[in-house]
């Protein structure tokens, strides 16, 4: 059995998946496959059934495109091992209409939640401000706002939402969780369901956007929303651009209600260079880096590994969205 992979993920832990019976089909920057051995494979008599996504597929230079279109193609495929959480493309749902199985990976909780904390305290501290004056060689005092004692809208409890509310909650803060069955055991002060929502947006100080995109969710910040929040409030999105009617949240920010935008994803990506996000002062722009730990690329291979014996024992895979992809997408 043939295991499409990149270079970069065999090099690396090919040693921590390798099984009886199965084989690495590698594909390097070049978008030249190859198996074990050094011979050359033709994309055109690869034979692949296990394709195993990695997040070094969106570096500078991967083959992105190549890798994808192998996996669109071939036609022994049976099951695709996802690097990320998200599976809203219609790139899943053609795969799951040819019978192949769709596996995800909340393996980026940890550094996106940690993401979350950097940029709300760099905002909150107002760190712009030392850099400015050290850069100048200036001691320059100031104020800035704590964490503590202020009130988080976490929306989306998933991983990331989850791992976002249990840190701000160490920090002192109070958190309102948003899913569509809140739980007893979830991390918050208190959850809401999205009718709830427009109940509770005017208490947060801090909104967090990290819910998956689905019918419910998409352009869930518009004039409403966005009417309801608080002057000083911050909001901070990690989820997907379409949660966003970008345009309205222009205007709400040249309102200054929020008063800041983080924005990690966007509608169109990468941003266009002309987008009025680069230069409105009360944004502040990063290129969908949020999930960028280190740490990602091991917990990837290890949830690999896991699905590997699982699918050789001919059980269950951990994270399947098949079913749920079938749903949402239809015949």
């Amino acid at each position: 059995m043939l295991v499409l992979l990149t270079d970069v993920a065999h090099d690396r832990f090919w040693p921590l998946v390798a099984r009886p019976g199965v084989e690495p089909l590698i594909m390097d920057r070049g978008a030249q496959l190859v198996l074990a051995d050094g011979s050359r494979v033709e994309r055109e008599r690869a034979d692949a059934e296990v394709a195993w996504g990695t997040s070094d597929l969106f570096g500078d230079g991967a083959p992105l495109r190549p890798f994808l279109g192998m996996v669109r193609r071939a036609p022994s495929l049976r099951w695709f091992q996802s690097p990320a959480a998200g599976f809203d493309e219609p790139f899943f749902a053609d795969l799951v209409r040819r019978g192949v199985l769709v596996t995800n990976a909340h393996v980026n909780g940890i550094p996106i939640a940690e993401f979350v904390l950097r940029a709300v305290l760099d905002h909150f501290q107002a760190a712009h401000l030392w850099r400015a004056a050290e850069s100048g060689h200036q001691w320059k005092l100031h104020d800035y706002r704590e964490v503590a004692g202020t009130t988080w809208l976490v929306i989306g409890l998933g991983s990331i939402g989850g791992g976002v509310a249990r840190r701000a909650a160490a920090f002192g803060a109070r958190v309102i969780g948003c899913r569509r069955h809140p739980r007893p055991d979830d991390p918050t002060d208190r959850t809401v369901t999205l009718d709830e929502l427009p109940e509770v947006i005017g208490e947060a100080d801090v909104v967090i956007l990290c819910a998956p995109a689905t019918s419910e969710t998409r352009g869930i910040v518009g004039e409403e929303f966005l009417r309801h929040m608080k002057p000083a409030s911050l909001i901070v999105n990690v989820a997907r651009g379409s949660l966003v009617d970008e345009d309205a949240l222009l205007r709400a920010l040249d309102r200054g209600r929020p008063a800041h935008a983080i924005l990690d994803v966007f509608a169109s990506e990468p941003l266009p260079a002309d987008h009025p996000f680069w230069d409105h002062p009360a944004v502040t722009v990063t290129p969908h880096n949020a999930a960028g730990g280190t740490g990602r690329y091991r917990r990837q291979a290890e949830l690999f590994a896991a699905n590997l014996d699982r699918y050789l024992g001919g059980q269950d895979l951990l994270n399947d969205v098949s079913q749920v992809i079938r749903d949402v997408a239809g015949p």
